[in-house]
């Protein structure tokens, strides 16, 4: 018995290790200065995490002014982090997406704006059926004057809703890409069922909530 209660202390004491170092790397993340992504071919370049990357991927592929929307990994202190890795919520990373779009048709602020209309703002952890840290809400920041955009944004839109608002605030770090077959899910699989019952209606409501918003009146 006394060894087995010594096995069990060794255990105990040797995840409690493991998530103090796990907690100091995620605190490294979120402190740390942000990485600046210059202009490509006059393009400019968000990072945005709203639940599962396949319904936010769609509905900012929607919107005038953005080029592409790419489905990947950010916010986390691993390495290279896979679907399988990102689903245990061990790795810090959230499902993101990266947003390509022109500055001179959309500013980062109507950004933001679409981020936050599309999107249960007050669901922590998760939107829709989705929970778990890696489908949290995240808006990364590359400098100040984005920072102070998401945060002026953020706080206006707490005081309308009369609540707390999910949303976490990091700085802009890595973004890693999400394996090949989760591009463009929401058009290539359109009568999956997650698709029709979940990433389908999500695009809807925030197409008829936005309508200015959107490219070629809707159609993508």
């Amino acid at each position: 018995m006394k060894k087995l209660l010594s096995i069990l202390a060794i255990t105990i004491l040797f995840s409690c290790h493991n998530q103090a170092q796990t907690n100091s790397k995620q605190k490294a993340v979120i402190e740390a200065d942000p990485v600046v992504v210059p202009l490509e071919n006059d393009k400019a370049k968000a990072y945005f995490a709203s639940g599962c990357f396949w319904c936010v991927e769609a509905v900012f592929e929607s919107v005038k002014g953005v080029d592409e929307s790419i489905s990947g990994y950010a916010g986390g202190h691993t390495d290279n982090p896979t679907y399988e890795e990102s689903n245990t919520g061990k790795t810090g990373h959230a499902e993101a997406v990266e947003i390509i779009y022109n500055p001179e048709v959309i500013s980062f602020a109507t950004l933001v704006d679409v981020y936050f209309g599309s999107q249960n703002p007050t669901q922590a952890n998760g939107q829709g059926p989705d929970h778990g840290s890696q489908y949290r809400s995240i808006i990364f920041y590359q400098n100040d004057e984005q920072k102070k955009i998401i945060e002026d944004k953020k706080a206006a839109l707490s005081k309308t809703l009369d609540a707390p608002i999910a949303a976490e605030v990091y700085p802009f770090q890595k973004f890693w890409i999400a394996e090949d077959y989760h591009q463009n899910y929401e058009r290539l699989h359109p009568n999956q069922g997650y698709i029709r019952n979940v990433s389908v209606p999500r695009l809807n409501k925030f197409k008829a909530k936005f309508p200015e918003l959107l490219k070629d009146g809707g159609k993508h």
